[in-house]
């Protein structure tokens, strides 16, 4: 397979463009990454529907992924919790090398074709869930080895990856494949790759949640209270959906702390 992602940039001599010039061919570069993208929908929308599927029957997402792949993941879990109220285990970011490599690279945890299937082991998983491996290259051992093992189990899975006809999309029965091309800075994936892999990730988690009932509307309904500028977003939200007035609205969040228990008990007076 060719490997677009490691390919060498189209632009040469970046140490001798101005500053001004330097970003605005990233700029030029990242504006191909949405349209890169939507040729990928028809892949993405079988990937949510089976997600979607599966977590209305009690089943769990999980991300596998090295490097800023497997952050992207972590995030994208992370995120799921405060935004839709749900549970921190229905969204669930695996990383090669552990929680350390958050932070910083753990060498050759990404070789290690085994260790993916260890990692999914600690959370008891099971044909109920899906497991999405995450690799720009689509070449990752640790995510093609967790995806073979899901499938040996009978565990639904998908991909996200930035190349065609890659190791790891052909280990994933729901591959999604958005090809980018050369990053403007030769193999630095964390760019246009790791851009794609987000707006992939932002447009899987958020549908499947919308089809899970966890959005009203266009509202974060369920969202998680945890400062102040959330509590005052809850309280327009319950005054746009309610009509009621501000005070009333701050008094039914505070009692019920939670914007859809205070809609709800609204409507039911």
């Amino acid at each position: 397979m060719e490997i677009v992602t490691e390919k060498d940039s189209d632009y040469n001599d970046l140490e001798k463009m101005s500053l001004r010039e330097v970003l605005v061919n990233i700029n030029n570069e990242d504006k191909s990454v949405p349209l890169a993208v939507e040729k990928a929908i028809p892949q993405i929308e079988k990937l949510a529907a089976i997600t979607s599927e599966k977590m209305k029957e009690g089943g769990r997402l999980f991300y596998i992924g090295a490097g800023t792949s497997g952050r992207l993941g972590i995030l994208d879990a992370s995120e799921c919790p405060p935004t839709f109220g749900v549970p921190f285990d229905w969204v669930i970011g695996i990383i090669a090398g552990g929680d350390s490599a958050i932070r910083k690279a753990v060498e050759f945890a990404e070789d290690d074709a085994e260790q993916a299937w260890l990692d999914l082991q600690e959370y008891e998983i099971d044909s109920s869930d899906v497991v999405v491996g995450i690799a720009a290259s689509g070449t990752t051992p640790y995510v093609i080895g967790g995806l073979k093992k899901a499938n040996e189990n009978g565990i639904a899975t998908g991909c996200i990856v930035c190349n065609s006809g890659s190791p790891v999309a052909a280990a994933a029965q729901y591959p999604v494949e958005v090809v980018v091309g050369p990053e403007f800075l030769s193999g630095s994936t964390r760019m246009k790759s790791g851009t794609a892999q987000k707006l992939v990730l932002n447009m899987l988690t958020t549908s499947v949640m919308i089809q899970l009932g966890r959005v009203k509307g266009n509202k974060m309904v369920d969202m998680q209270l945890t400062n102040n500028k959330l509590y005052s977003r809850g309280v327009r939200i319950i005054m746009k959906e309610t009509g009621t007035d501000e005070q009333t609205a701050s008094d039914l969040l505070e009692k019920y702390g939670n914007v859809r228990k205070a809609i709800e008990a609204i409507v039911r007076a």
